[in-house]
Parts: structure tokens; sequence; C-alpha cells
């Protein structure tokens, strides 16, 4: 299957080790522009990597849309941020709504966050895999 990875920039160090988990399963992956480089930086350095500035300059919300376009499913890695158990940010929920209207399989990695726009996530049904990447399987 081929998998567009999607979630905070902040996770980047253990985005790239669930690409490589998936690929070992012999999915195809793809992560989120930068990705690679973001895992290396510093916290701090990471959460700018997510400013409005580098979205606009790398046109990185309608790049990831043309990925998730060509792929068949999306993986929303959720984990806690800002005290938020499995947080899903704005830009993560965009992306999940993309794959949505592009009827695109939706995983969750971790179970849905209690965060305002819930009813949102739940609609788009998602398969929340507890963590377990072995239960994403082919339709």
């Amino acid at each position: 299957m081929r998998i567009a990875v999607c979630g905070s920039m902040i996770f980047s160090p253990e985005m790239v080790e669930v690409e490589k988990r998936l690929r070992n399963l012999g999915h195809e992956v793809t992560l989120p522009a930068f990705t690679e480089h973001y895992a290396t930086l510093d916290t701090r350095d990471s959460m700018h990597c997510e400013s409005a500035h580098n979205k606009i300059e790398h046109d990185l919300i309608r790049d990831y849309f043309e990925v998730i376009k060509n792929h068949d499913a999306v993986l929303i890695y959720n984990c806690s941020k800002n005290g938020i158990e499995n947080y899903v940010g704005g830009n993560t929920l965009i992306e999940m709504a993309f794959a949505h209207v592009l009827n695109k399989r939706i995983f969750m990695y971790n179970p849905m966050p209690d965060m305002n726009y819930r009813d949102e996530m739940e609609a788009m049904q998602p398969t929340i895999l507890d963590g377990n990447l072995e239960r994403i399987s082919n339709p």
C-alpha cells in the first residue's frame, strides 16, 4: 500500500522511524517534505519549521495534497504535544480531510485526541491502530 504519513513536525524523529517500520512491512511510504532534516534539529528549531512562512515559501500544504492524492492511505502520526494526549494539529487535520474527500483510507497511530474538532475526526472514520502498524492491511 502507498501511505503518506501526516503529523506535527515536532514528531519528525518518530515519523522517520515509522517510515522504516512501514517499509519493512512492504509499504511504499512518503513523509512530508524536510521531515528527515527536521528530525535532526533541536525541538525548538523543529517547531519553527511549521511556521506560516515555511508553508508559504515551499507551498507545503498544496504539495502534500498532491502526495495524498497519489497514495492509497494516510497515516496520522499523533502523540502527546502541548499537554494534549494524541495531539492532531491544524495542518494534520487539513491533510486528514484531504484524504477523506479523496476517499483514501485514514489510519491513526494512536487513539483520537480529546480536542475541539474531535467530531470532525470521528466523522472521517479513521482506523485506530493503537501503535500497531501491522494492523494496516490492504482493503
